[in-house]
């Protein structure tokens, strides 16, 4: 595993890192035992940085690390979201809301203060607002986050974020089928020494080059229910691609792979090539997955030329099609 600079914490963070959505139970079923195993491999394998929310399986997910952060020696940094939870989202946003949910979160957890707490997609009105910020800083200076970032779901709302003094890290959408934040928004947070952290790496799956029109999904996973963004954002699940253009463009990538990666590891290591990025956070509900997502900090950096094939793909094939903010 390669480690990489976080910027504004004095840490190094492991490049491929661990995202714990799944462990909520919003990917399909992870049991107790195997969401422990998934927590161990990704440590053995040289992750130093998990991500969660305090809304993944309604606790479920911060619940299960905090048990592993009592039981493990290894040192760990965790980052946590909020501003989604019922009674907080769309428009009820309040000091005493914000602090509620992060004490809850230093339960789960079983910490005395957060390594990174995270502003969870909310609106871009409040975002411009700004008063939440002024709300994670008054936390952060009692001691109960110890750097503040903030997830988001486009590239306006990361703009908006980065001008707020003080933000560590920003989360955002970025692989092959989402590559709109490379003009504007990786080279702002690089100028301004911020952190980004990169989410759904493989768009739901689609890039792993293992899904085809016939794969099913369990009734409690959102590529099932949340495909044409019903539940929430339709940009978060599968990149906001209808789902069979997704399979299909996913095959054409196929041919664009060197001998010898799969199209999962040649995906992550688009990601990688990007020296903005401090960590990629793929999730994983099997233990093979963290091994082969890891891979990825081991491969060659792709061509220039592959590169730019791939910007020509996303521009003539992706791009028209994509849905939600991004």
């Amino acid at each position: 595993m390669n480690f990489r600079h976080f910027p504004g914490t004095g840490s190094d963070i492991s490049e491929v890192s661990l995202g714990c959505w799944q462990l909520g139970g919003d990917w399909g079923e992870v049991t107790e035992s195997r969401a422990q195993e998934i927590l161990q491999t990704a440590v053995a394998n040289g992750v130093n940085f998990f991500d969660t929310a305090d809304v993944y399986g309604g606790g479920r997910s911060e619940t299960l690390i905090g048990k592993f952060l009592r039981e493990t020696s290894s040192q760990v940094a965790v980052a946590t979201k909020l501003g989604r939870a019922e009674g907080m989202y769309p428009d009820q946003y309040t000091e005493a809301g914000l602090r509620a949910a992060t004490e809850a979160s230093l339960r789960r957890l079983g910490v005395s203060t957060l390594d990174l707490t995270q502003l969870h997609c909310v609106p871009t009105a409040v975002l411009r607002q700004g008063e939440v910020f002024e709300w994670v800083r008054k936390l952060q200076a009692e001691g109960k986050i110890r750097h503040f970032g903030a997830s988001v779901e486009s590239v306006e709302e990361g703009l908006i974020c980065l001008e707020q003094p003080g933000i560590t890290s920003l989360q955002i959408i970025l692989n092959i089928f989402r590559q709109k934040p490379l003009a504007d928004l990786l080279p702002e947070a690089a100028r301004k020494g911020v952190g980004l952290i990169v989410r759904l790496p493989l768009a739901s799956g689609l890039l792993s080059g293992k899904m085809n029109r016939t794969t099913t999904f369990a009734a409690n996973d959102h590529r099932n229910y949340n495909r044409d963004g019903a539940a929430f954002n339709v940009g978060e699940t599968f990149a906001g691609l209808p789902y069979e253009v997704g399979v299909e463009l996913a095959d054409e990538l196929k041919s664009l792979v060197p001998a010898g990666i799969t199209l999962a590891g040649f995906a992550l290591r688009w990601i990688l090539d990007h020296p903005a990025v401090s960590t990629i956070i793929p999730g994983a509900t099997r233990t093979e997955q963290v091994v082969a997502n890891g891979a990825a900090s081991s491969l060659k950096p792709l061509s220039d030329e592959l590169h730019v094939k791939l910007e020509e793909f996303y521009r003539q094939k992706i791009e028209p099609q994509l849905r939600g903010p991004n």
